[in-house]
């Protein structure tokens, strides 16, 4: 089985964000940048399907050559290889478009992701390639198991969750579930050294067009001061509610 990980290159949840002062872009001075936390969900899945029923494990990414430390964490941890599609992702539907390209060059049974990057929370990529390729999709998988070409996963929806089966090749959106947390894979200093020498290939973009333009950027409201008051003290309470608050 052959398995191909899309993973993004993103600000590590405690950087401190900024953005260029025309507010066009986002700074990355200073960033430290990470692999996606749902999509190290989807490549530990994979690498336990490369344990345990020997499938090769690619990771993809659509970046510059600034993305490639996370990408060589990757192999560390224990992708067999590593594509870096060469480009500047605008969105969704153009980076999804560049992934669905390579994985239909290269025949991959099953495209892993998770189902969203932190910075920009789309929940859309996936599901783009998906249908791009026209490939079955699961989408908040929480539970997945193949067999040949006949694969069963869980995901969770609205007040419950949900199994189906479904045949390769096929695209699923992972997120915390579909392996434990405690699961997840550490580079040790073996695979540190081996990644060193794994294959990064570098390919170049096919020009899928962006349907989305950024215009600027701007930081949230910063939060206002906060009153403590005693909790046996109702009388102020009340005063700060019907005069600064005016709620009452």
């Amino acid at each position: 089985m052959k398995i191909l990980v899309c993973i993004s290159s993103v600000p590590d949840t405690t950087s401190k964000i900024n953005f260029t002062a025309d507010g066009k872009a986002f700074d990355k001075n200073g960033i430290q940048f990470v692999i996606n936390p749902y999509d190290e969900f989807a490549l530990t899945r994979a690498i336990w399907f490369q344990e345990k029923q020997g499938a090769t494990v690619t990771v993809v990414t659509a970046g510059d050559a600034s993305v490639e430390p996370v990408m060589r964490k990757a192999l560390a941890i224990g992708a067999n290889d590593a594509i870096r599609i060469d480009v500047d992702p605008k969105d969704s539907i153009s980076t999804a478009k560049e992934i669905a390209k390579l994985a239909k060059e290269n025949g991959y049974d099953l495209i892993l992701a998770g189902r969203e990057s932190i910075d920009y929370n789309g929940n859309a990529v996936p599901a783009f390639i998906a249908a791009e390729l026209g490939y079955s999709f699961v989408n908040n998988c929480m539970g997945l198991e193949v067999e040949g070409e006949s694969a069963k996963a869980t995901s969770e929806i609205d007040g419950g969750k949900e199994t189906v089966s479904f045949t390769l090749p096929a695209v699923v959106a992972g997120q915390k579930g579909l392996v434990e947390e405690s699961d997840l894979k550490i580079p040790n200093m073996r695979g540190i050294m081996q990644a060193r020498t794994k294959p990064l290939q570098v390919v170049a973009s096919s020009n899928a067009e962006a349907k989305v333009v950024a215009d600027g950027f701007e930081k949230p409201e910063p939060r206002s001061s906060v009153t403590l008051i005693d909790k046996d003290n109702v009388d102020e309470l009340v005063r700060l509610l019907h005069e600064e608050a005016k709620v009452i």
